[in-house]
């Protein structure tokens, strides 16, 4: 049994070493918004945008297929699904619709949908820069699939794969990005960690008919016929990130559990994150949780938060859980603080069975 143990953590530590020479490869700021695919990095669910993504460590059942999908291993019964809705900025809305199952003998496995609203958006040309009074609504979505599996009492290893697709008129591009990540516990005093990889993917390009028009050839003469042209578009990255997080329950009776977390992100693309949590669980029905977010400049080391630079701070968040009959039902509610745009704010409604 020590032997099994031992060899456990060691293939923890393996694990981490392997993914340390990409954790510590910094973005820098020359990078910032060059990355493409930017919805897939939309948070989705109340319990961890409110705890500002420091819980990934420690969250757990459907509720973690964003955040690190090892978590969703630990579901609360034999399956769980989630509805969350996001209020973005400039009028964007996120759906979000995921499902996961428990399979005896084999590990978790789930599915997850998110779709990005933009609404209507006015059609100009150039000679109608106020609209040419048709509209049309950009679609992205996002189809992820899932597996976790507990490899022992103390750690539990899961993957997402994410099939992305976007559709701008009759412009479109696919891609595909793997999320993983593992989950350990000391199990004693409710100390744990996480390592998570999220969206390494393929490029993607836009490719479609709407990138072809025909044109007069410069320097013709007058009455030359019109030859095709396309417009060349380069391929883009996904945002990859990669993520360690660290959890602790620090106060526990029968009737309250306090937990706090923090998580430490670094984003090929964008600034580095430091996110810090709190989650009080009151009498196992209702749950309080706030949170704060900053980011580090890579090339001056200066520390922002609420600013053009990151746009985020504080999250808020409460939680409501029932249970009846064998079935678990949890209503959480999540908001953000931003600079510049409205307060993102996200509902959820999570059913267990």
């Amino acid at each position: 049994m020590k032997f099994r143990y031992n060899k456990n953590k060691r293939i923890l530590i393996i694990f981490v070493l392997i993914m340390l020479p990409t954790f510590l490869v910094a973005g820098s700021g020359a990078r910032r918004g060059t990355s493409g695919a930017q919805e897939l990095l939309l948070p989705v669910g109340s319990v961890g945008t409110a705890l500002g993504g420091s819980m990934g460590a420690s969250i757990s059942g459907i509720e973690a297929a964003y955040w690190n999908p090892a978590g969703v291993a630990n579901l609360s019964g034999n399956g769980e699904v989630i509805f969350s809705s996001l209020s973005y900025i400039a009028g964007i809305d996120v759906g979000y619709l995921a499902i996961a199952s428990n399979v005896p003998g084999f590990g978790t496995i789930g599915a997850t949908l998110k779709t990005t609203s933009f609404g209507d958006i006015p059609v100009t040309t150039e000679k109608n820069p106020d609209g040419t009074g048709e509209v049309y609504s950009p679609k992205y979505m996002t189809l992820g699939l899932i597996y976790s599996r507990k490899m022992t009492d103390r750690i539990s290893f899961g993957a997402k794969i994410n099939f992305l697709s976007e559709t701008i008129v009759r412009t479109t591009t696919s891609g595909m990005a793997l999320n993983a990540g593992v989950q350990y516990s000391n199990g004693a005093d409710g100390f744990r960690l996480g390592v998570v990889l999220r969206n390494l993917g393929t490029d993607m390009i836009f490719n479609g008919p709407d990138l072809e028009q025909n044109v007069v050839p410069p320097g013709t003469e007058p009455g030359t016929r019109q030859e095709p042209f396309r417009v060349p578009l380069s391929s883009f990255e996904l945002p990859t990130q990669m993520e360690i997080s660290i959890g602790k329950d620090v106060y526990k009776t029968q009737f309250m559990t306090l937990s706090l977390g923090a998580a430490f992100l670094n984003d090929n693309f964008n600034f580095d994150q430091y996110n810090f949590g709190a989650d009080l669980e009151v009498a196992n029905l209702i749950h309080f949780r706030a949170s704060y977010s900053l980011a580090e400049n890579p090339e001056t080391n200066e520390f922002v938060a609420l600013t053009e630079d990151y746009l985020y701070g504080p999250g808020f968040g409460a939680g409501l859980n029932y249970n009846m009959a064998g079935t678990s039902i949890s209503l959480d509610y999540a908001m953000r603080v931003t600079h510049l745009f409205e307060n993102n704010q996200w509902l959820s409604v999570k059913v267990g069975f």
